[in-house]
């Protein structure tokens, strides 16, 4: 799966390995799917979207996911000219699904039976240090498999957490893999503050409550371009300072965190449940966090 040596990114902090979660996430939307009844799939499930063209995207992701890394393959469509990424990935979402309306809810699940078991096994063996997809909400192109691995269990467990809200469902609430989609969400945070100037060794703090959460501090690096903040630096770098207080502190609950990062809730809104503290400017970048393409 690798494309060459995984790039030397340490501003992205430690790596994270989802590899061992993604056979029991795909069973877990197996599952989801297969309790749905017939009128469920005709509810929205996202903008736009219902239940059956979202599991259709779930299926076009699975294939893309092994033609790309699996086969090798080189074919499909590119971006057009001018065409923003994200404008293309929504062309290209859009279209698969569209291609796909004439294919039943029964056939979806097969399918997804069958790809989505293969795209498991794919990660089981993945390299992590090896180079892979560009993430652009991360700031890392090419990333390192680690980061893109992560961003894709993300990506399905997301999804699973639209059916499951679609249908009336609260989401899951297992602790295991919601910790890795949390951890691989602040990966964003450096990212999300790139523009935002500070003194060498100012801290801002991301924290998320109960037993999936954790802390997140972005430092100030006073390098250029992607570095500019890091999640990942030395007592050299930041001096004194790791014996103060951050300078900025967002704390949200676990549910609004994953809503904020995936953009199922505005940060207007997420910063109205947080609670904060220290610099409102630093506070209100953090709360630009998005860790999707949007």
């Amino acid at each position: 799966m690798a494309l060459s040596s995984a790039p030397d990114l340490p501003w992205l902090g430690p790596p994270i390995d989802a590899r061992p979660l993604f056979a029991a996430e795909h069973a877990a939307l197996l599952a989801t799917l297969r309790a749905l009844e017939p009128a469920d799939w005709r509810r929205e499930a996202v903008p736009g979207w219902t239940v059956r063209d979202l599991a259709a995207h779930l299926v076009g992701d699975c294939y893309g996911r092994l033609a790309r890394d699996r086969d090798r393959h080189e074919g499909g469509p590119r971006p057009a000219p001018g065409e923003t990424l994200e404008a293309f990935i929504h062309r290209l979402n859009q279209e698969w699904v569209d291609a796909w309306a004439r294919v039943s809810p029964a056939a979806l699940i097969d399918t997804l039976d069958l790809v989505g078991a293969q795209v498991a096994r794919l990660f089981a063996t993945a390299d992590l240090d090896a180079a892979s997809l560009g993430v652009s909400w991360a700031g890392a192109d090419p990333a390192p498999m680690w980061l893109d691995c992560a961003r894709e269990f993300t990506e399905f467990w997301t999804h699973r957490q639209q059916l499951r809200h679609a249908v009336g469902q609260e989401s899951d609430p297992g602790p295991r893999a919601l910790a890795v989609v949390l951890d691989t969400f602040m990966r964003a945070l450096p990212h999300t503050l790139r523009h935002t100037g500070a003194p060498v060794g100012t801290r801002v703090q991301v924290r998320v409550g109960g037993p999936s959460g954790g802390t997140w501090t972005a430092t100030a690096t006073g390098a250029g371009g992607a570095g500019r903040w890091s999640l990942a630096l030395s007592d050299a770098v930041t001096g004194e300072r790791d014996a103060r207080a951050a300078d900025a502190v967002v704390e949200f609950d676990a549910e609004t965190a994953w809503r904020l990062c995936t953009r199922g809730i505005s940060p207007a809104a997420a910063l109205a449940l947080a609670r904060t503290e220290g610099d409102r400017q630093l506070v209100e970048a953090a709360g630009q966090i998005v860790s999707v393409v949007h």
